[in-house]
């Protein structure tokens, strides 16, 4: 099945209309594994590591054996440090050194993320919008925009296709709405949007890989 993304104009009227590559946008390409694989990638390879246990070396304890070894009764112990005592070390605790980075080849990241926009394509959640410029920011042009496709209050990603100073500031003054360069499309940002808006440039930049 070949899908097709209306291309809208500032005023929300349909000015052209792109077919999808079917060899790159096709229902047989989505693979739910590979997608399922670069999203915890991605989940992984943003995580902060900031949970750190002190080993037996870092606790501030006298190294004194708490009581001598035979003729008290207690099991026998060493220094206040041990990991079965109060304010001791943690045994097999989270350090700061652990690595959670994965990783993916670029081939595969690349399917798994033409297969996310496949779906959306399918869920008729792809819209184009033509190329325009504000010769400054203006969120009262974008916030109308919004409106026009349905989506205030919701979650929606807008796709440039290069950086534009008066479009992305305007875009990050109006609620739920997200903006990034193709250059930077990840499947974390398409997935969570109910709609992804596709500048024409963006669009054709994708559809020609």
């Amino acid at each position: 099945m070949v899908y097709s993304v209306d291309i809208y104009d500032k005023k929300w009227k349909v000015v052209s209309t792109v077919d999808l590559n079917e060899d790159i946008f096709a229902d047989g390409n989505v693979n739910e594994s590979l997608i399922h694989e670069y999203v915890i990638l991605q989940a992984s390879n943003a995580r902060h590591n900031i949970a750190c246990t002190k080993w037996r070396w870092e606790i501030a304890w006298s190294g004194r054996k708490i009581f001598k070894q035979k003729g008290t009764g207690n099991a026998r112990a060493g220094d206040r440090n041990s990991p079965v005592r109060k304010w001791g070390w943690v045994a097999f605790g989270p350090r700061w050194e652990r690595n959670f980075e994965k990783a993916m080849n670029k081939k595969a990241r690349r399917n798994a993320l033409m297969g996310i926009i496949t779906l959306k394509a399918k869920d008729k959640a792809l819209l184009g919008l033509k190329d325009f410029d504000l010769t400054e920011p203006k969120t009262k042009d974008l916030l109308d925009i919004v409106k026009n496709i349905g989506i205030e209050g919701k979650k929606a990603l807008f796709v440039l296709g290069s950086k534009n100073q008066n479009i992305e500031k305007s875009l990050r003054n109006i609620a739920n709405v997200k903006y990034i360069t193709v250059g930077y499309l990840n499947p974390l940002d398409v997935m969570s949007a109910s709609k992804v808006v596709f500048f024409e440039t963006a669009l054709q930049a994708i559809n020609s890989k």
